[in-house]
């Protein structure tokens, strides 16, 4: 009796088995990298993508983020200043402790969200680990305030020579995936290493804003609004011109000065194409310029979250050429696209997965990138990071991301969602 419960409990784990890999992307071609930036996918399905997870141990496809940024923070010689929303990895945090203890300066910031009571936190959470070695770290209520809004940062310093940036939180779940959870494979997340001093300088620049005098001491840290406003700064290195800018920018500044300003305008120089995968896309002013060049003829694709996509304030709707509204009203100065498109929907990712990416292709030469949401939030009360790259090469890279996602992806209004339009235009009365 056991022999045949035995034989039949292998038959569904292959037949289980069968259905995962079936249901699995085929493998893509491995790119060349730039030598001046490199560029990283956790979810990358190219044939040379693959690493053994190390906390859940089981071999998967993609680039393991983890540990390049671990090579790195071990690459550094004399300093490390880290700014990231969340941090809870343990081989992160014991790889800037031992950088520590070899003499080289560590300095960390954080979202005060994500900065509980050590005591509070597991015994092998990166973060207490970090604070029982006493390295530096503050939070965004050094300036004094509770925090103006999100420390989203997510970049490194490595020797005033090296950044280490992208879309991706240091987390479980940004990286590798959840815990507990085997299909997970981490929040679809990318990561970019930039070798270049001047842009090193730049970054420095924005990390001393939020520093201030460290620990303690004078609550001198600029969060937020408070820090001094920048214009954007253009770097030439190798085949790339990098254009970098820092959020946020106070509302008393003209549109055209933000951040979501510096969109709109690299947006308008498209002439073919541009392809969206967002993780939140709610700022009216670009979806309008996307319909103007829409207009035009170049052709647009957008892939959203999906818990983001079809929220009242999501302007895929607007791109999807309907609405929907909160307590029976419309959002002020909502514009659903005269001609809807067809390109516009969701990933399909494995179930708790989210797609955190913050990027656009532009003609199959430009990207914009970042931490940077597209968002009010975004521009005018976050501390975000904004990258546009001029390069085919580091396109490649997000082209054959964008288009694994696209493959894969549920266009169109869900039935759902329609429903809820028009039980909603019934019930309210909404035109």
């Amino acid at each position: 009796m056991y022999k045949y419960l035995a034989l039949l409990v292998g038959i569904i784990a292959c037949v289980f088995l069968v259905k995962r890999y079936q249901n699995l992307p085929q493998s893509l071609p491995a790119l060349p990298q730039d030598p001046d930036i490199q560029v990283y996918f956790n979810q990358n399905q190219a044939k040379n993508a693959e690493y053994v997870e190390p906390y859940r141990q089981f071999k998967r496809q993609g680039d393991d983020l983890e540990k390049i940024i671990i090579e790195q923070i071990n690459s550094a010689n004399s300093t490390i200043d880290l700014a990231v929303q969340e941090l809870n990895l343990t081989n992160i945090a014991q790889a800037l402790i031992k950088k520590q203890k070899e003499g080289i300066k560590v300095r960390i910031v954080i979202e005060n969200t994500y900065n509980p009571p050590e005591n509070t936190l597991p015994s092998s959470h990166g973060l207490r680990l970090l604070k029982q070695a006493q390295i530096p770290l503050i939070d965004d209520t050094e300036d004094g305030t509770k925090g103006s809004g999100l420390m989203h940062h997510k970049f490194i310093v490595i020797d005033g020579k090296k950044v280490v940036t992208g879309s991706a939180n240091f987390t479980l779940s940004g990286i590798h995936g959840d815990f507990d959870n085997a299909e997970s494979r981490g929040n679809a997340n990318h990561l970019l290493v930039i070798n270049t001093p001047e842009l090193a300088q730049v970054f420095t620049q924005e990390f001393n804003h939020l520093w201030g005098d460290g620990v303690g001491g004078k609550k001198d840290s600029l969060f937020g609004v408070k820090k001094p406003f920048r214009e954007e700064k253009i770097i030439s290195l190798g085949n790339n011109i990098i254009t970098v800018k820092f959020s946020p920018t106070s509302p008393k500044y003209p549109y055209e000065k933000t951040t979501n300003g510096l969109i709109n305008a690299t947006l308008t120089k498209a002439n073919n194409s541009v392809d969206l995968a967002l993780f939140v896309f709610s700022e009216q002013k670009i979806a309008d310029i996307l319909e103007q060049e829409s207009q035009t003829g170049v052709k647009i694709k957008a892939l959203i979250d999906p818990n983001f996509a079809f929220q009242y304030y999501s302007e895929g709707l607007d791109l999807l050429g309907v609405a929907l509204g909160r307590n029976c009203r419309y959002e002020k100065d909502n514009n659903p696209w005269e001609k809807p498109l067809k390109t516009v929907g969701i990933p399909s990712l494995p179930e708790g997965d989210k797609l955190h990416h913050k990027f656009a292709v532009i003609d199959n030469l430009t990207i914009i990138t970042g931490s940077h949401n597209w968002s009010n939030a975004g521009n005018h009360t976050n501390d975000e990071t904004l990258l546009i790259i001029n390069n085919p090469l580091i396109t490649q890279h997000f082209n054959q991301e964008f288009n694994r996602l696209y493959s894969q992806a549920k266009l169109g209004i869900p039935d759902h969602i329609n429903n809820k339009i028009q039980q909603e235009k019934s019930q309210c009365n909404l035109n």
